[in-house]
């Protein structure tokens, strides 16, 4: 049985439920002070409306030298190589700050975060046409520009996680998850449509200074009517530090914890699918109908994903205040994301038409985003006192996991000269991360609270 906690004394986790008893808040007290960190629901929506905004801007921000980059490589001669050193940038430095993103949040307050990471990445947006005419190193400040963007972006979906584990009830952080998800999607074809709008009449410089300018005043707008000026937060109370050595145990008892591993896992296969969808998806579609209008599989995917993820949300809510166990519900949820998406994209594998296979895609990306009810909510169940940074570890290892299989995708496709195997490796990647979840997943609690957290207001 674990020992109390004294100085001098040495804990023990051999008896992992006596141990969570010292760790979690109990009786009349904890239940007060979960009451203080949860939003009133007249606030929740403003934040709601306000994130999702945030999340649209983030996208935007995010895809704008994407969109970018063929004028700016014929603007300073750079080549294929240059142009892809830079894009990939953004990826490395997005998957440094994730666990430190997500510490921080569950530290601090994920709002404040999240207002942080938003003013300083819209300075670096908006100061890029600037740095790119600073002498002749202009492919060297592009690419510390864009690993800088992505150092201060990757805080944002772990911070998210944090905020909703902090502020959020239980039956409402699905449909949350899933409106954020759905701006993400907004976002990226704000990006496409303004990009290629004002490319053709202002320029490339133009689409910097607007998102960048668009990002400021959202930060603007939450440290000013939500946060009212303070970032730094109040302390509600403050629990007793632990030692190091207490902390690593404490980590180490969530690690062994095979839910956890379950949702890890599952979040990453269904990540690294994603990012080959959206790396090769334009270059597939291009080659199988070269006849074909680009808008049209660039754009619809992403327009039936934005109610898709809003109606996944509201369904795992709906279910859960129903009476549905939440382990089940987030199996369900999943299994939609994973299990039924991989069925949609098998077809792709033979011949099939121009609009065969645009359906194909639109059904497989628009069941995707049913994760917002499963793994991605799943962390809040799990380890809701360090949701924020386990989130990060999971969005870490996606994003490995993701550069890793594109990489190997293009390989396939180069040796091959066939789509199939890229599609069966989607599937088999899917269904491997799917049935990992539904064998070992749960949504009981295996959290100890850190008595070293700060809850602030």
């Amino acid at each position: 049985m674990a020992e109390q906690l004294a100085a001098g004394e040495h804990i023990k986790l051999s008896d992992a439920s006596q141990l969570e008893q010292n760790y979690r808040p109990s009786g009349p007290d904890g239940e007060q002070l979960d009451q203080r960190t949860r939003w009133p629901r007249s606030l929740a929506r403003k934040w709601m409306v306000v994130l999702f905004m945030g999340t649209c801007l983030l996208y935007c921000a995010r895809m704008t030298m994407p969109v970018c980059v063929v004028s700016m490589a014929a603007s300073f001669h750079w080549s294929k190589i240059d142009s892809g050193l830079i894009l990939g940038g953004f990826f490395w430095g997005y998957c440094f700050t994730q666990i430190l993103g997500g510490h921080v949040s569950d530290k601090l307050g994920g709002e404040r975060v999240l207002f942080i990471s938003a003013a300083s990445w819209a300075l670096i947006t908006a100061a890029t046409p600037l740095l790119a005419c600073l002498g002749s190193h202009t492919l060297a400040l592009m690419a510390v520009a864009r690993i800088l963007m992505g150092l201060l972006q990757g805080v944002f979906f772990p911070s998210l996680a944090s905020l909703c584990s902090q502020r959020v009830e239980e039956g409402e952080r699905g449909f949350l998850m899933s409106t954020m998800h759905s701006g993400t999607h907004l976002g990226t074809l704000l990006a496409g449509g303004m990009g290629s709008l004002m490319l053709d009449r202002y320029g490339w410089e133009a689409m910097f200074y607007c998102t960048g300018f668009l990002s400021g005043l959202w930060a603007l707008v939450v440290w000013r009517y939500l946060l009212r000026g303070n970032i730094f937060p109040k302390q509600v109370r403050k629990k007793k530090c632990l030692q190091p050595s207490v902390r690593r145990k404490y980590w180490l008892h969530h690690l062994k914890k095979p839910p956890v591993w379950a949702m890890v896992f599952a979040h990453m296969c269904l990540s690294s699918t994603s990012y080959i969808l959206l790396s090769w998806l334009p270059t597939y579609f291009k080659e199988t109908f070269p006849h074909a209008t680009s808008w049209v599989y660039n754009v619809i995917p992403w327009l039936i994903a934005i109610p898709s993820a809003l109606g996944g949300g509201f369904v795992s809510d709906f279910l859960i205040t129903k009476g549905y166990g939440v382990a089940s519900v987030r199996k369900i949820m999943q299994s939609f994301a994973m299990g039924l998406s991989s069925m949609c994209i098998l077809p792709l594998s033979g011949a099939v038409t121009f609009q065969s296979a645009v359906i194909c895609i639109s059904f497989a990306v628009g069941l995707t985003t049913f994760t917002s009810g499963g793994v991605s909510v799943n962390v809040q169940d799990l380890t809701p006192s360090c949701a924020g940074a386990l989130y990060g570890f999971m969005n870490m290892m996606g994003a490995f996991m993701g550069l890793v299989l594109v990489s190997f995708s293009g390989y396939l496709i180069e040796v091959t000269l066939s789509w199939a195997k890229v599609f069966s490796l989607i599937t088999l990647v899917n269904t491997t991360g799917l049935g990992i979840f539904l064998f070992f997943g749960d949504a009981r609690r295996v959290d100890l609270q850190d008595n070293s957290q700060i809850i602030v207001v």
